[in-house]
């Protein structure tokens, strides 16, 4: 499985839910999305009720990185994989008119769908970039707070992930995130399945190692806090769905997935 296919797979999959939000119940092909429990619960009504029903209804994460820290006025945040814009567009709010938020997404449909939810908001300090998350079209130390929600376990290229990171951000700045991660290790069949891949699974960090690329990265205080375990039956319906035999993998799984919340912060004095 080379990173060109993951890349591909990835970037149609998500494109495809895009392209049917608003024409399903939900929105349509699911990839960690659509009430699954990974994504389930994640915002209170209070945060979304005045926010466009589609930015909501594409809402694709596995956490909610808005509430892992404090955004102030005045700040500018980056939102690696920024999807349809809820956490773009709640970011917007707290930093004010002042502030200023980039979503970033590589996929055309993404950022379309982003747009719209934007003029919807009337958010005029957000803007949406076209990249990706290895490759960030942003200046050196231009950002105070990365944002993200289940897109580092997208990568196949996971050290480039937090260099890149590290790059754009101010010293001082800071990296709040939500992230599937794998606590112990996981059987090989499911780090072979390319649908897990683009569902969140198969590309997850081991707790350990997602802490050491990070501190690798330039990183200090760093934190990994796993907040949401899988029972093994929680995820049935999307490994089942991938052609793994559940039961017999079901003592190798059994609590090894869980939805993290990590911090960390670019040191004030770095070269």
């Amino acid at each position: 499985m080379s990173d060109s296919h993951v890349h591909d797979a990835v970037r149609d999959k998500y494109g495809a839910i895009a392209r049917s939000v608003g024409k399903t119940g939900c929105c349509g092909p699911v990839a960690c999305g659509c009430g699954d429990p990974i994504s389930a619960n994640l915002y209170s009504a209070r945060e979304t009720q005045d926010l466009p029903p589609d930015a909501v209804a594409a809402s694709l994460g596995c956490g909610n990185p808005t509430a892992l820290l404090a955004l102030e006025p005045g700040h500018t945040v980056l939102d690696l994989g920024s999807g349809g814009g809820i956490d773009v567009l709640l970011s917007a709010k707290r930093v004010g008119p002042t502030g200023k938020v980039y979503g970033l997404d590589m996929t055309d449909e993404m950022l379309a769908l982003a747009r719209e939810n934007q003029q919807k908001a009337g958010a005029t300090n957000v803007e949406c970039l076209k990249g990706t998350i290895e490759a960030t079209p942003l200046p050196d130390r231009s950002v105070d707070v990365i944002i993200s929600t289940c897109v580092s376990n997208l990568s196949t290229a996971k050290a480039a992930v937090p260099r890149e990171a590290f790059r754009v951000l101010k010293p001082g700045g800071r990296l709040a995130v939500s992230d599937v991660i794998v606590r112990g290790h996981v059987p090989a069949d499911v780090r072979r399945s390319m649908e897990l891949w683009v569902g969140c699974i198969a590309g997850a960090l081991e707790e350990e190692e997602y802490r050491s690329k990070l501190h690798a990265a330039g990183f200090s205080g760093v934190e990994v806090e796993a907040w949401r375990i899988y029972p093994v039956e929680d995820a049935r319906s999307f490994l089942t769905a991938s052609g793994l035999d559940l039961d017999r993998l079901a003592p190798e799984l059994e609590g090894r997935l869980a939805s993290a919340f990590i911090r960390a912060r670019r040191p004030e004095t770095c070269v």
